[in-house]
Order: C-alpha cells, then structure tokens, then sequence
C-alpha cells in the first residue's frame, strides 16, 4: 500500500497515540497509509502497516519544520496534501507558517492573530468572560513575582504551565504536566522546581474543583472552511491517565450528550470564526451546577479517536471539507461507546465512579468498546506484542501514581 492515494496524502505531524488514532481513521475511511513525520518513533505509531514514519529530529523547531514539510510539498507535488497536528507544537507552527504552507497544502487551521487570542490561557479566561463560559478560579504567577504573588481561594490548588509548547520542552525532577498543592508550602516548592528549569512563562494557577476523574469533560469540534460547526463530540472521562507524563490525559472515555452545552460552543466558534479542530477540557463544578472550562486546544485532542469509534470519523470531515468539497450538515454525537487505552482490569480497579462502571460493563458485554492502538488491520506480531507489554506497563504506573500529584 503507498502512501495515500491518487487524490491526496494525509500528511500528520506527531508520532503519538493521537497521530495513530488520525491515522487509523483516515485507514478507515479510504484504506490508505498516512505519512506521518515525528521527532521519534513511539510505541503507539510503531511497527505500523497503516502509516509510513519518517523521525525528523528537531521537527517542532522553526528551523527544521518548514523546510522538511516544504520538502513534503515538493516529493508528493501532483497530490493534494492535508496537513495536520497531532499536538500544541505544530499546530502553532502550522498557523504561523500558514501563508508559506496554503500554496502546497489544505491547511484547517486559523490565521496567527486568532491564535494569540487563545493559545495564552489568561487569554482564553477573557474570552470565557465574554461568552459567559464558567471557569475556576484563576490567578497567574510569573517569574518576577513568583515569591510574592497570593491567592484568594483556598488550597488545594492546581499548577500549570500557561505556555505549554515551552513547558514541553523543559525538564527539572518531579516535573508532571499538572500540579496539586495543598498547602503554602507545598505550592513554593512547585513553583520554585519549575521556575528552576528552563520554563520562565507564566504559570495558570487555579482552585481545584472538586470530583474524581469522572466529573471531567472533553469536547471535540469539527469548524469547516465556511465557518460553520460540522461535527461535535461530548466525552465523559471515566480515568484518567495518573504518571507525571500523563495527568490530565484521558485513559477511558463514554459518549455522553448535552445538547445545551453543545449549542453554546457552537456559537462561541461560529462567532470567533473559528476554523478547522478544537478540542476542550472542562470540569463539572457540583457546587454550583455548572461546566468549568480549563482550555481550548487548537487541534483536536489526543483522546479523540473516541469520536471515529463511536461512529463519526473525524477525519472524514476534514477530508471531505478540504479534498472532496462535500456539503455537510451540522451532527451533534450521540451514540455512546467505550473508548480506552487501558486493560479493562485497570480500569475497573481504579475508576471511581460506579454508575460509570456499570455502563462501561454493559458497553463491553454488547462489544461497543475499542482500544484505538490495537486495530485488527494492521496486525503484525512485533507490534502487538509491544503493545501487549505497553498494556500490561499500565498496572506498575496505576499502582505506583495513582493520586500522586505532588512534587514528588
């Protein structure tokens, strides 16, 4: 099988889990391989039949991205070629790129000054102000003041980076893509670790709202060319992922639907002339009844293969979008499936919602469940035993990090 076909080529930026999942969609839907262009090989994207790997170092570097896909262009010239992140980092460099990249490829992606507006989270919290979003309470901490600055709500607290291209890029001991501090103290040796580390941005600090992993949400979007919501997705986050790598990635997910909920945010994209994926991660607050919203990211999530499993391949909507120019009409997902990258022991070990659980069970008895990385059509033995041993890693983590988000 070569890479794409006579009409176009899926051109995916990231080796991750969400890059297999893109891949294994567009497999799906038209029975091609996607080239996928990665800094490294990872478990999720290798030994794979379904997309061709090509380790770029550097990839996620002004210097290196634009002349490798530039390259791109030219080796495929004759095929359209649909560009796409798989993560923050090249999304970001897609959009700033964008004038240098529409004449060689389909770019759903925004322009750079709609960017700014969201990528900043204290940006983002303005935004939430102006179309009556909720979101917890935030404060920011800098470089300058980060042994002055105050909070005026109580412990715990949740610590994050503001810019997370450039947290990605930094490493200190104890480094974990969330923080919860209980305490003062506790939260200066949180700042002081990461502010020792190359990463000198902002930091999002926020109250903790209440509720186990199962009270998040995650939101996918499709916005078509025309700037119009195609397609919308609401997930119900059973676990979450619990390693210093991976708080606050999802590990098992159920479709859920809110139909007022998803109005909103069709209103907030149309009205900002949003354009191509997003994806949002936001928290039901019991106290007052309502979503909180952490983030918009401007690429769809790295869960998001639970929307294709569930009967609506995302990747089918860019593709027809952009390569086919087909009409679409606005579909709100309803159908619910188990989506996990988890052994099912795992995750009726550690997930703490019992109705969840139940329905889960049921979803697996009726065989509506998938696991995105074990795909039936690119079976080969090395890969799956990789996996299988990958699968099995998870027990070691859960029981070493489950609820561990301190510093240490």
């Amino acid at each position: 099988m070569t890479v794409g076909n006579e009409t176009f080529v899926p051109v995916l930026l990231g080796s991750d889990m969400n890059a297999y999942g893109m891949a294994r969609s567009f497999h799906e839907a038209y029975g091609i391989k996607s080239l996928v262009l990665g800094r490294a090989a990872l478990s999720a994207t290798a030994n794979s039949k379904i997309l061709t790997l090509r380790e770029i170092p550097n990839l996620n570097t002004q210097e290196v991205f634009l002349p490798t896909v530039l390259k791109i262009a030219e080796e495929f010239k004759g095929r359209k070629l649909l560009l796409l992140a798989c993560g923050d980092d090249y999304a970001k460099l897609i959009i700033n790129n964008k004038p240098e990249l529409t004449p060689h490829f389909a770019v759903p992606y925004m322009g750079r000054e709609l960017m700014e507006r969201l990528v900043l989270k204290e940006n983002f919290y303005e935004i939430c102000e102006q179309y009556e979003f909720a979101y917890p309470k935030t404060t920011l901490c800098t470089f300058d003041n980060k042994d002055t600055f105050t909070i005026d709500f109580e412990y715990p607290i949740i610590i994050k980076a503001s810019n997370s291209v450039a947290y990605w890029n930094c490493s200190f001991p104890g480094k974990k893509k969330v923080f919860v501090a209980h305490d003062e103290a506790e939260k200066k040796a949180i700042i002081d670790a990461i502010y020792q580390s190359s990463y000198k941005d902002n930091l999002t600090i926020q109250e903790f709202i209440p509720g186990d992993d199962s009270y998040m949400r995650v939101l996918n979007a499709y916005v078509g060319k025309d700037g119009e919501v195609k397609l919308m997705s609401l997930g119900n986050p059973i676990l979450e992922e619990h390693s210093p790598e991976g708080i606050g990635s999802y590990a098992a997910i159920i479709n859920t639907f809110d139909e007022a909920l998803l109005d909103k945010v069709r209103h907030f994209l149309e009205d900002i002339e949003y354009i191509g994926f997003a994806n949002f991660d936001m928290k039901w607050d019991e106290r007052d009844r309502e979503y909180k919203l952490f983030e918009i990211n401007l690429r769809n999530g790295r869960s998001s293969y639970y929307v294709s499993a569930s009967g609506h391949n995302l990747m089918k909507y860019v593709t027809d979008d952009y390569i086919y120019d087909k009409p679409m009409e606005l579909t709100y997902a309803k159908d619910k499936h188990l989506w996990l990258i988890i052994p099912k022991g795992v995750l009726f070990k550690y997930a703490q919602n019992v109705q969840l659980k139940r329905e889960a069970k049921r979803l697996i008895d009726e065989g509506k469940w998938t696991n995105s990385l074990f795909y039936s059509e690119d079976f080969n033995i090395i890969r799956w035993i990789k996996l299988k041993l990958n699968n099995l890693n998870y027990y070691r983590k859960y029981k070493k990090y489950f609820n561990q988000k301190g510093l240490s």
